[in-house]
């Protein structure tokens, strides 16, 4: 592996590793876990204009499929706000409630002050931008190295490596480093096998096969396993602003994936007529 490509996969460990999973993590904390998740639907809006910034993608406002991406990544930053800041009326979906974190408790009051949501708010966001810096910086890496499995293999290791550093520094009480039977095993467990390792694989190859914008295409099916099973397992409370913020990012963010799919569809459509078109210009004039 050549001097280039590992820069290029530290900088990316140091933003999806170290930077946005503990920022997400962080977020979780602070906030509740159907707004982290609905927040975290804006990562193709961030992605947008990170990628227009640095060149990876057109802006095209004079055409529709501009305008459908611009106005996508507003109503995406219109819904994060509406999440923020308006609450409205509470909901109750589940006639019983079960709350995981406190077993004894199963109507645990949550209360939040809105300088640790906001808080929470900005750690999310914080985390999207990181993570829209890694699915470019991925594609990237794919123009001169097209091997995920290596290049995610290599940051799996760097990652570990930061990432205890990082544990070591903030957490010095060896208590909290120990695991039982009990949920924080399930949920190390489970994170480390699919959210860091066949998530990130898969986000890898079809960020190779399709581009760092169509690869959020289905996060808004996790803001409604989320919605529904935090508020079953988590006794959490859905509440009006959250339900029209999370619409208003949904909608954003199918704005700026159908703006991006017709553009890669035309550029389809057009590359056979290329190829044609090079083809007769290369054929000789007495040529049958």
């Amino acid at each position: 592996m050549k001097m280039p490509i590992y820069i290029y996969v530290n900088a990316m460990q140091c933003n999806s590793g170290l930077l946005f999973q503990n920022l997400f993590y962080g977020a979780l904390v602070l906030t509740s876990a159907t707004l982290v998740s609905a927040i975290y639907n804006l990562i193709p809006s961030v992605t947008f204009v990170l990628a227009v910034s640095f060149g990876f993608e057109e802006l095209n406002w004079g055409a529709v499929t501009g305008k459908a991406k611009v106005v996508g990544t507003i109503l995406g930053f219109a819904g994060a706000l509406v999440l923020t800041f308006y609450k409205g009326v509470e909901f109750d979906i589940w006639p019983f409630a079960i709350n995981i974190l406190d077993p004894k408790n199963d109507h645990t009051e949550h209360v939040t002050d809105t300088t640790t949501e906001l808080l929470g708010v900005l750690c999310v966001l914080l985390s999207c931008f990181c993570f829209s810096i890694w699915l470019i910086i991925q594609a990237k890496i794919s123009e001169v190295y097209p091997c995920p499995q290596s290049s995610i293999a290599l940051m799996s290791v760097i990652g570990t490596i930061q990432c205890v550093i990082f544990g070591f520094i903030v957490e010095r009480d060896l208590n909290q480093w120990k695991l039982g039977w009990d949920i924080r095993l399930l949920t190390v467990v489970f994170s480390g096998v699919f959210a860091s390792g066949i998530m990130i694989f898969v986000m890898a190859w079809v960020v190779q096969k399709k581009g760092p914008l169509y690869a959020s295409a289905f996060n808004p099916l996790m803001l409604l396993i989320v919605a529904f099973v935090a508020s079953m397992l988590l006794d959490e409370k859905l509440n009006l602003g959250s339900i029209l913020g999370g619409v208003l990012i949904v909608c954003g963010l199918y704005a700026v994936l159908w703006g991006k799919g017709r553009e890669t569809h035309k550029k389809i459509e057009l590359e056979p007529s290329e190829i044609i078109g090079d083809s007769e210009a290369a054929r000789p004039l007495l040529s049958p």
